[in-house]
Order: structure tokens, then C-alpha cells, then sequence
């Protein structure tokens, strides 16, 4: 049985001492979920994940970064690696998320050499995938996702993307309270899913985790992660108010598959 994961993408937003506030509130309310039944991983501006890390550090939060460049080190201004990222105490990177695709004109090449990197370094990348607005409408959901897939995880062994999360967030959905249904969720991560067959095996597609995001709430989470092939929920604004994300993690914790 996949293990559910939720993780909070905190974006662009909370201070440091904002940041502390809530991961000492996420500490609190959820310390007696059993880690063993739900991953929860919160997410940090870079500015903010030392002192967020002192906080959830015996706890059964986990750190994860929003992003990451794809080398070592060298003359790269105003990049982070993955070096660094270990250093702090992340375990978790977000990769290829929409915006940094659209903000940043991150490709799926980028985005495969992201993901090998995090591999390469014992992290595990969460790997965002997902059509827009203006590609749902001309019937191209399964050709967007057929290429962030199939070139987004190239060269990417077995044995890794056992190690793989993907995060299906339709970007029309994406902080606009639009929110995929259930069941376009499940349609799409089912595709997902038959991709990674053609790729590896049946057997190994089973096993990697599919999320889906695209404002995610308490108010859907459970109809959610009820669907057979959405293993958890990459959450974004919903985040970043403590009650909010404390029922969408309790929510997703009571859904038995």
C-alpha cells in the first residue's frame, strides 16, 4: 500500500519568525499522527529553513525545499544545490513546479536535470506535472502529460523513481479556488500511472506516489485522496493557515484505501 504524503508549498510567503510560528503550530496540532501511515512535509522559503528545521526536528514533520539548481557548486548567483539543501536538513525538493514554468521558463530538460541531481544526492524530488487552462480546453491533457513524464523523468532508473513523488497539478487550478474534481484527478493520475507502466513495469508503477495540486482544501481533501491512484496532496496557499492545513493532514490521515 502507497504510503499518503500531503506537503505544504509555503511559496513566497512567511518571515522567518512567521515561518517558526507555524511549524511550532504544525508541531503541536499534528504530533500525533503516526508517521508510519502519513508522510507531512512542510515546504520553506530558502531564508527560512535552518530555524524551521530546528523546530520540527523531533517531530514527525519533515523539511523540504521548493527548488534546487542542478549543479554542485561554481559561479551560479543566487542558486542553492543540492549540497546545501542536505546540509540544512531537507530530505524533500519541489521540481518543475508550474510557476517556476512559467515565471522561470523551466523546461522538462531542466526539470530532468533537477530530478537526476536530487537523486544523485539521496533527496527525493517531488516532481511537478500538469496542462493549463488553454491546453485542458483543446483536448491536450494526455499530450502535455505524456511529455513532462516521459521527458521530465528520462533516464531516470527503476530503482530511483520508486524514490520519485509526482505532483499532478493542473495549473488552472492552481490558487484560483478552481479545483480539479475527484474524478478528473483520478483520470489523469490514472494516466500517469498506465506512462510510468510503458516506462519501468506495471508492478513498479503501482508503487510511486502520485499527489495532485491545485487548491486543495479540508473541504475536498478526503473526496480526494479517496481515488484509487491520488496518494496525497501537494498543498499551496491552504498552507499557510495552521487550522486550514491541520484538517487537510487529519482529513487525509483518516482516508483508508
Amino acid at each position: 500500500m502507497r504510503k499518503t504524503i500531503i506537503a505544504g508549498n509555503w511559496k513566497m510567503y512567511k518571515t522567518i519568525a512567521e515561518a517558526i510560528e507555524l511549524a511550532n503550530g504544525l508541531k503541536r496540532e499534528l504530533f500525533d499522527l503516526n508517521p508510519q501511515l502519513i508522510e507531512i512535509v512542510i515546504c520553506p522559503a530558502f531564508t527560512a529553513l535552518s530555524e524551521v528545521r530546528d523546530v520540527i526536528s523531533d517531530s514527525n514533520l519533515q523539511l523540504g525545499a521548493q527548488d534546487v539548481f542542478w549543479e554542485d557548486e561554481g559561479a551560479f548567483t543566487g542558486e542553492v544545490s543540492c549540497l546545501m539543501l542536505k546540509d540544512i536538513g531537507c530530505r524533500f525538493v519541489i521540481i518543475g513546479h508550474s510557476e517556476r514554468r512559467q515565471y522561470f521558463a523551466e523546461t522538462n530538460e531542466v526539470v530532468n536535470k533537477k530530478a537526476r541531481t536530487v537523486l544523485r544526492h539521496g533527496l527525493i524530488p517531488i516532481v511537478c506535472v500538469g496542462e493549463t487552462l488553454s491546453e485542458r480546453e483543446k483536448g491536450l491533457t494526455f499530450k502535455v502529460l505524456e511529455d513532462h513524464i516521459y521527458n521530465g523523468l528520462k533516464q531516470i532508473s527503476k530503482e530511483d523513481i520508486l524514490r520519485v513523488i509526482i505532483a499532478y497539478e493542473p495549473v488552472w487550478a492552481i490558487g484560483t479556488g478552481r479545483t480539479a474534481t475527484a474524478e478528473q484527478a483520478q483520470e489523469a493520475q490514472s494516466y500517469i500511472r498506465s506512462l510510468l507502466a510503458k516506462m519501468y513495469d506495471k508492478q513498479t508503477a503501482q508503487q510511486v506516489r502520485i499527489q495532485y495540486g491545485g487548491s486543495v482544501k479540508p473541504e475536498n481533501i478526503s473526496e480526494l485522496v479517496s481515488q484509487p491512484d491520488v496518494d496525497g496532496a501537494l498543498v499551496g496557499l491552504a498552507s499557510l493557515n495552521l487550522e486550514s492545513f491541520v484538517k487537510i493532514v487529519k482529513r487525509a490521515s483518516q482516508v483508508r484505501k
